[in-house]
Formats: C-alpha cells, structure tokens, sequence
C-alpha cells in the first residue's frame, strides 16, 4: 500500500486519541469511584438492617412492657378490691383470713410482676438507645453515599465528555485520511489494539520491541510512500525521522 508520509505521520495522531478513548473507557469500566459507592451501599444496607433489627427489639420490648403493666394493673385492682371488702365489715371471719391470704398471694405476684417490668423497661431504655445511635450511623451512611454517588457521577459525566469530544476529533481526522489507510489501521487496531506506531531508533512505538539490522534496513529504505509494518506486531511503522531509523 502507498499513502502520502504526511498521511502516515496523522495516522500517530488517530493513534494518540485511539489510545486516550481506550484508556476513558478502561477507566469507565474500573472506576474507583463507583466502587466507593457499591461499598457505601454495602455500609448502608448494614445500618438499615441493624436499625430494622433495633426497631424491632423496641416494638417487642415495648409490647412486653404494655403487657406487664396491663397484668400489675389487674393485681393492683384486686389488691383493692379485696382491701375494699375487708373494709366494709360485712364479710365473715373466714372470709377475711381467706382475703388477708390472698392478698399476700397478690402482693407478692405484684413485686415479681413490678421486678419484671423494671427489667423490661430498662431492656427498652437500652434497645431505645441502640436504636438512636444505629439511626444516626445510618443518617451518617446515607450522607457518605450520597457524596460518593456525586462524585462517581461527577467522574462519569467527565468520562462522557472527554468521549465525546475526542470521538468527534477522531470521526473528523479520520475523515481526512485515505480511506484505505484508515481500513488497514483499523482492522490492525482491532486485531492487536494498536494499528500504528512511530518508529524511534530502532524501536517500534506499537509494540515497544527493537527490530533487527534486517528488519530495520528494509524499512528505512523503502519509498517515503510505502506503507511498512512492524514484522512483530503487524502495526503500521510510521517513519517521522527520529533517531537510528532516519
């Protein structure tokens, strides 16, 4: 193939932008950005399940102690009760021995039932603490996330940009060269990842290997026009001048 040396040399340049979209979209795909936020999700989820979890023991707690109040109410009310009929003188002596008994009974069921509830309700005094602090590290952990989404979408929208107008650079170079040349460059680049490099010494700029004597004499002494790979690689050796290989 013949193209124009200056055609040739415009082909390092598709090659710079090949090479800056390539390293946008490698950068896209590993973005430390967008794995700071899956970790803030991960951090996230933790305190809504640990808040879910407090709620929960809360509500339980809360429930035992409506229902031990609810049963220290019933004793207290026949605590009364029995108190009221003594009182009134108009039970038998067998009676009020069967009264004083139960209210014995009921005293002491009212203490263990008392115990149990301020047991209970300081349980809850503690679960409700748990609770505000597991709330305020999920508060905490909804902010980080935010952040870290904002700056993850902030290096995206980056990305986006840089793509675009390097695209539009490369769509318009492009069009500018041989179409030929720009089909052979292409089917290399999507062969080897680089379809064209300078020539620097001895050194292939696609590949970075050194060529032999051989290799490098009959590159250097083809016609300006000609069109010379690289026998290792198979880019397109793109003489500017440089070096061994002027």
């Amino acid at each position: 193939m013949k193209a124009d040396p200056s055609d040739q040399r415009r082909l390092l340049d598709l090659a710079a932008l090949d090479a800056e979209l390539a390293r946008a979209r490698h950068r896209r795909s590993t973005l430390p950005e967008q794995t700071a936020v899956e970790d803030a999700e991960k951090t996230v989820q933790g305190h809504r399940d640990a808040v879910v979890r407090a709620r929960t023991s809360v509500s339980d707690l809360g429930r035992e102690v409506a229902k031990l109040e609810q049963e220290v109410t019933q004793v207290r009310t026949r605590e009364e009760r029995d108190r009221g009929l003594m009182d009134s003188g108009s039970v038998s002596a067998k009676q009020m021995t069967d009264l004083a008994h139960e209210l014995d009974t009921l005293a002491r069921r009212r203490g263990v039932l008392e115990d149990e509830q301020l047991e209970v309700m300081e349980r809850l005094d503690a679960a409700e603490t748990d609770l505000a602090h597991e709330q305020a590290g999920l508060e905490a952990a909804e902010t980080a996330l935010a952040d870290a989404v904002e700056r993850r979408d902030g290096a995206i929208g980056d990305l986006d940009v840089l793509e675009e107008r390097r695209g539009a650079e490369r769509t318009t170079l492009a069009g500018q060269l041989p179409a030929d040349l720009v089909g052979l460059y292409d089917q290399l680049r999507a062969r080897t990842g680089t379809g064209a490099g300078e020539l620097v010494g001895a050194r292939c700029g696609a590949c970075r290997l050194e060529m032999d004597r051989s290799e490098l004499r009959d590159i250097t002494a083809a016609a300006p026009d000609d069109v010379v790979r690289c026998e290792q690689c198979g880019a397109i050796v793109v003489r500017t001048g440089k070096g061994a290989g002027a």
